[in-house]
Parts: C-alpha cells; structure tokens; sequence
C-alpha cells in the first residue's frame, strides 16, 4: 500500500517547502468559486427554474420517467453527484498513492469539473436534463480534485503547522470566492445596462466560475510536487478497492470512528451549503440579489473565522475547537427556521453566523484528520475523507428533498438538518484523538 513513502516534510521552514504550501493554498482559490457562485448562489434557484419551467401541470418533471417534484431536483441532482464521486475516489487515490503521481490526476479531474461548469453557459430554456448532468460531472469531478488536493497536506506541513496551513487554504478560498461574488453581483444587478436578460447574466457567472478554476489551476500544478513511492502496485477496480481500502481502515479504529463523526455533521455543512439559497428564495420570497450579497457576507467572514478559528486551535486544541463550531452550527440553524418571509435582514444575520463557524470547521477537521492517516496512504485515506467530506454528503441533500417533497415546506426541510450536527457532536466527542494518533503511527502535537 505504498508504506514505503516518506510522508513527514521536514519542520525548518525551507523556502521549497513554502513555496509548495503557497501554490497548494491557490488551488483552494481556484476552486472554491465553483463551490460559491455555482453550488451555494446561483445554480440551486436557477436550475430550479428551469426544471419548474419543464414541469407539468401538477408540478413534476420526468427524468427517465421518473416523477420528481420541480423543487427537489437539484437537490436529487447533488446526491448523484455524490454517489458517482464514490465510485471513483477510491479507485483513484489508491492509484495516487501507488504511483506517487497525484499531479496529472489532479489536473485531469479539476479541468473536467472546471469543463463542465463553463458549459452551463448553455442553460437556458427547460434544459434541466442538460443542467443535470453538468452538476453530476463537475460536482464530481470536484470531490476527487479535493481528495487528492487534501492528500498533499501531510506532505507539505510538518505536524505543528497543518492547523495553520490548512486555515490559509480556506481564507484563500473564501477570498476568492467574495471576491468574484463582487463581480457577480454587479453584473447580475446591472444586467440592464450591460444589455443582458436576467438568464443571460446567470449563466455567465456560472460559466466565468469554470474559467476562473480552470485559469488558477495552473498554479498548484506548477509548483507542487509528486512524492514517488517504490511500489508499483496496479490499482484494484473500484468496488475492490474501495473495500480493500475499508478492510485497511478497519485496523485504526479511532481513525474510522472520527470519520464517522465527520461523515455525520459534514454532511449537514455540506446540506446547508447547497441549499441555503434554494431556502432563502423559495420559502423566504428573497430576490437574487439578497441572496448575492448574504453569500458575499459569508465570504468575507468565513476569512477572518477560519483564521480566528486556527488561533483558538492553537490554545484550545483542535478538537474542542471543532466541537465548539458544532454547537453553534446547531443554534444557528435552529433559527433559521423561524426567519419570517420577506425580511433580508434577519437572512443577513443568519449568514454572519454561518459564515464566523464555516471555514474553520472545515479547515480543523482537515488538519486533524491528516494527523489520523498512516504514513504512505494519504490520497487513499483522504479519498474516504473526501467521501465524508463531498462523496458520502447524499443523505443531508436527500433528506432535505424527500422532506420538500413529502410536505411542501422548505421550513421542515432546512429542521431536520439540525440532527446532524447533534448526532456528530456527540460522536466526535467520544473520539480519543491523542490516541488514534499514536496508533496510526505519528507523532502527537503538544495541542490537539
């Protein structure tokens, strides 16, 4: 399994090993306009519209003759995303960790995601079909990029820095992502005087979010560095090596039971990611431009929470730091489902508080689970943290359609997410992580 890597980078600082930890924060620039303008503004209303303008009389559109409500389509959409990403991210990581060639896999799964982003400039009319299957790629495709991105993080950071590394790569993130959000809400609200229709000016920002991760991906593949290993193993098929890759994990137990806990309230972050716009529109009445302007708000203070949040860590230790976001996730979403209708400035409220936990929940579970991984395995560990992370984030999407569709409210829907954040607390709290680090075979940081 490639244990002959040496994964460990060394801890002096060496202007290589910056200058690796700078290209690999750009990729999270690149890359995290997809998930912004696509994923969480604009394609969640807008392909809802387009199914709905699809729908028959009672409401329903009929992909591959099956019925499925207007407004639970895309959420539909994201949970195939999901699954298809399953059956290609162990296949691949093992393949990374046993060729040490992550970079030509990386390339080839960020420019067909970033591919398929820039053809939905070809969503219009009642192409949901179209839309569809653009999502299942490019979401896809963006779950194994992360996978094997996430896999370099052990190799560029010494353990006493992953924290902070992994932070800076979530601020670059939701930097990049305010700051194209500010283009698009300017071309979006002016739209008029750019001489576009609405539509128009919709999928040029959907489309400009592929070329944005296609341009910056260029920066990460230039200056990071492949790892060979010795072993020259050929890579299973993909539910082989899927289960062989479960059988190997089943030997660090605390490394699976904090993956369950991630699994758990990831997949309701992930929930609220995709969705909080498609909640906003259809059951609060907020226009594109609120919503906009509530995601840009998110943006700049996930920045500043992901860094505050990698400080407390150094203090606090990453784990209370995590489980600490966790409550607020909870009493956060909570509130949401008492927003009243037609007022964006309890939206705006709701965002800051979305915004202050999102980035360092996210950026802490990372750094702490690269602590759990065995020397040599990074990309095959980390192809079951992306699962986790994108790759088994089906039950929270899926949930929250059948909930729509079984009774009408988006209110009920966005409720019933709490229980993940609830259930993963209490998981990861009983997760010894000194331990587990110990029993993967790596050293303990002083604060963990």
């Amino acid at each position: 399994m490639g244990n002959d890597t040496v994964r460990t980078p060394p801890a002096d600082g060496s202007a290589e090993l910056r200058r690796e930890q700078r290209g690999w924060y750009f990729y999270d620039w690149a890359c995290s306009v997809y998930s912004t303008s696509v994923l969480t503004v604009f394609l969640g209303p807008y392909l809802t519209s387009v199914a709905k303008s699809a729908a028959d009389p009672d409401g329903y559109v009929h992909p591959l003759g099956i019925p499925v409500r207007a407004g639970s389509f895309f959420a539909y959409s994201v949970s195939l995303s999901v699954i298809v990403a399953v059956l290609v991210m162990p296949l691949v990581g093992a393949a990374a960790d046993r060729t040490g060639r992550k970079k030509p896999l990386l390339a080839a799964a960020a420019y067909t995601g970033a591919t398929a982003t820039a053809a939905m400039f070809f969503l219009d009319g009642d192409r949901y079909l179209l839309g569809g299957a653009l999502l299942v790629v490019a979401n896809a495709a963006q779950s194994v990029a992360m996978m094997l991105y996430n896999s370099y993080l052990p190799q560029i950071a010494p353990p006493e820095q992953r924290d902070a590394v992994s932070s800076r790569g979530w601020a670059f993130g939701y930097a990049a992502g305010a700051l194209v959000l500010v283009a698009n809400l300017v071309l979006y609200t002016g739209h008029d005087r750019f001489g576009l229709s609405e539509s128009a000016a919709v999928r040029i920002c959907l489309a400009s979010a592929g070329l944005w991760w296609g341009a910056f991906a260029v920066v990460p593949l230039r200056r990071l560095r492949d790892r060979r290993t010795a072993s020259r193993e050929a890579a299973l098929p993909g539910f082989r090596q899927l289960a062989a890759t479960v059988r190997d994990m089943r030997r660090h137990p605390l490394t699976l039971a904090f993956l369950l806990a991630y699994l758990v309230y990831n997949d309701g972050i992930q929930t609220v990611i995709s969705q909080a716009s498609v909640y906003g529109s259809e059951e609060l009445g907020l226009g594109q431009s609120t919503l906009i302007g509530a995601v840009l708000l998110v943006q700049v203070l996930a920045v500043a929470g992901a860094l505050a949040m990698g400080r407390l860590a150094r203090t606090y230790g990453a784990k209370r730091t995590i489980l600490g976001s966790l409550v607020a996730w909870t009493a956060t979403l909570a509130a949401g489902y008492f927003l009243p209708a037609g007022a964006p400035v309890w939206f705006f409220a709701l965002a800051a508080g979305i915004g202050l936990v999102l980035g360092g929940s996210q950026a802490l579970s990372r750094s702490l689970f690269s602590h759990l991984v065995p020397p040599g395995k990074e990309a095959e560990y980390f192809s079951a943290y992306e699962m986790s992370d994108r790759g088994m984030s089906w039950l929270g999407p899926l949930l929250f359609g059948v909930t729509y569709q079984l009774t009408g409210s988006y209110r009920d829907a966005i409720v019933s997410l709490v229980a993940f954040f609830v259930v993963g607390f209490a998981l990861l709290a009983r997760v010894p992580v000194r331990r587990a680090i110990d029993e993967a075979g790596n050293p303990v940081p002083d604060r963990i």
